[in-house]
Formats: structure tokens, sequence, C-alpha cells
């Protein structure tokens, strides 16, 4: 087996109540057709959202990057903090066209995904005065924050920018069929008249609940190529936002932030493995859907290990029937474990 390679695969097993927390185009709660019946869906992009935000929190500014248009902007907030330019803007704006990103009316073409680091170091370029187109493609491309190198980054105007990402989502989806319902509303004028019986607003929001199976990998080699020793502290973020972060939509609402009912982590060196598969069946209620879902995830893990790739190099879970396939932990014992296995094995 290739010891260069290494995955860190997260599965969790999340009851959400009545909630509406990622929607389409209509309002509507998002779903996907699977196994036969309708599921409850959250969109992979959804949940990375609110993982970076958490990101926010877990990691110094400078390791963590902003997606904008605002990169000329950013860079001469930069350049007056080093010196009192009083063309700032112009310069920025000169520094990132040798830096390869395409502008447009003093803005990016498009969204970029830029690390404060790197921002900083395009400013002193410019603060020394250098012309080296070359030096601002290599201060662009070096300093990635944390979340660059997990999600990627794509430069349409210069391919030499972009960073493959590390990490994969998976959208999530109900182990289970789910009939998307309607809470129809109704608000008062405060300020209306005394004897007016009508409502001020009608309206209503659709909502589902469901248990849902949630699914990420990380390449470790590509982290730790990118980011040397902290890599097992950029991962243990990302497996800490992806456990505990939740996307906002609604969420005044319907109040939907709850914890998994389990989380089962692995560490592999042939090949990440979801076992999505285990719900392909759409599980049936036994006083609910949770426990059920738990033993069918364990079920199929093992089969899946005995008939095609073997047992994890380290597994680790939290919750109380996931510990038979795992070392049961707490969350935090759990994050410890990762990152003592990936400061040991890379």
């Amino acid at each position: 087996m290739n010891k260069n390679n290494a995955y860190i695969d997260i599965h969790v097993l999340q009851t959400l109540p009545p909630s509406c927390v990622n929607r389409d185009d209509t309002g509507s709660p998002k779903t996907a057709f699977y196994g036969g019946v309708n599921r409850a869906r959250v969109s992979s992009q959804a949940w990375k959202h609110a993982m970076r935000e958490m990101f926010r929190a877990q990691f110094q500014e400078d390791e963590v990057g902003s997606r904008t248009k605002k990169l000329v902007e950013m860079v001469s907030e930069e350049i007056r903090i080093l010196s009192p330019e009083s063309d700032a803007e112009k310069k920025a704006s000169t520094a990132l066209t040798y830096a390869g990103i395409k502008l447009k009316d003093n803005k990016a073409a498009a969204l970029f995904f830029i690390s404060r680091a790197q921002a900083k170091a395009i400013a002193r370029l410019v603060v020394e005065g250098c012309e080296d187109k070359k030096a601002y493609q290599a201060a662009m491309k070096e300093n990635p924050a944390i979340d660059m190198i997990l999600f990627g980054r794509m430069a349409a105007s210069d391919p030499s920018l972009n960073y493959d990402a590390a990490a994969q989502v998976a959208h999530s989806i109900s182990t289970h069929a789910v009939h998307n319902e309607y809470d129809y509303f109704t608000a008062v004028d405060d300020c209306g008249e005394e004897d007016s019986a009508g409502a001020g607003h009608l309206g209503t929001v659709e909502f589902n609940s469901s248990t849902m199976y949630r699914y990420a990998t990380v390449n470790v080699r590509e982290v730790y190529n990118a980011l040397n020793e902290r890599t097992a502290d950029a991962i243990a973020g990302f497996i800490d936002a992806f456990v505990r972060s939740m996307p906002t939509g609604k969420q005044n609402s319907f109040a939907n932030r709850t914890l998994p009912d389990v989380v089962y982590v692995t560490a592999r060196r042939d090949q990440p493995i979801n076992l999505a598969g285990a719900f392909e069946k759409p599980v049936v209620s036994d006083n609910g859907f949770a426990e059920k879902s738990e033993l069918i995830l364990c079920d199929y893990a093992r089969k899946i290990y005995a008939n095609y790739v073997g047992e994890p190099e380290k597994a680790f879970g939290v919750g109380d029937t996931i510990s038979a396939i795992s070392e049961k932990s707490t969350m935090p014992e759990l994050l410890e474990k990762v990152k003592t296995w990936i400061n040991t094995e890379m």
C-alpha cells in the first residue's frame, strides 16, 4: 500500500427538526430523488459556506481567505498600512494586473479567492517599487489560506494561480423519505385600528425535518504539501467545522441548531469511501430514524470493509452505537487523536 496516500473520511448522522436550511430558487427546501423516494438535501456549497464562516473563529486572520471582487480595495488598504501612498488604488490595480488578475471597473472581473497574507505580500512588493511580474505572481501563489487549500481556487484569467481542492464535501441527504410541509402564518399590524379583524400580512414557509447522512473527505498528503507543519491543525479545524457548523437558511424562524447524533472519522491509505449506499433503501421509522440509521450505517460499513477494502487504519467515533466499529471518544478527544495520527504518519 502506498504510504504516501492518506485520507481522512468524516461521516455524520444528524437529525434536523422542522427547518429550511437550504432553499432552491422557489424558496422550497432542496431535495433529491434517491433510492426511489424523495429525500431532504442540503447542498455541499451551503455547508462549505457555513464551515468557512466558522473558520474565522478557529484560525488567525492571515490563515483564512476571502472570496471577493474587491481585490483592489483589499490590497490598497495593506499598501496604506505600510506607506501613506496617495495613489494606493492605482498601484494596487497595476500590481494585481501584474499578478495575473483580470480587472473590470477597478474590481476583479470574477470572484477571486485571496488570503490576507497574499494581499500583504502584494502590498510589500508595491511599496518596494517592484515591477517584476513574476514576483507578483509568486506572491499571489504563495502563503495560501487554509480554506483555499481545502476548498480550492480557480482563476480563469491565469490558471497558474489555481489550487486543486484537497477536500471534498458531499451533498447531505436524508436517510429516509421526506414530504415537505407548509407553515401558514400571519403578521399583525401593531399600529392598526382596534376594530380591524384582518391580518397585516399572510404567508407560508415550506419546511421539512429529517435525519441526514453527511460525508466529507480530506486528502492529507495534498494538505501537507501546501501547509506542512500546519496540516494537523488545518484538518482538525476542517473536521470540527464540518461537524458543528450549520447553514443559516431560515434559522430565525426554526432555530434548528442541532449537533450530530453520530460522528465517525476514519483514516485510510487506499481511497476515500462514501457510505451513502447504506441508505439507498430508505429507512422506515421505528419511533424515529436516528437510532435505526446508526445501526444500518455500522452494518453497511462492515460489509464494505469485508468485501472490498479492509478495515480503516484508524477509526474514531462519537456516539454509543458507532463504538461498535470505532474507538469511542468525545469530540475534543477525537480531534486530538486525528492530529496525533497525522503528526505521526506524515
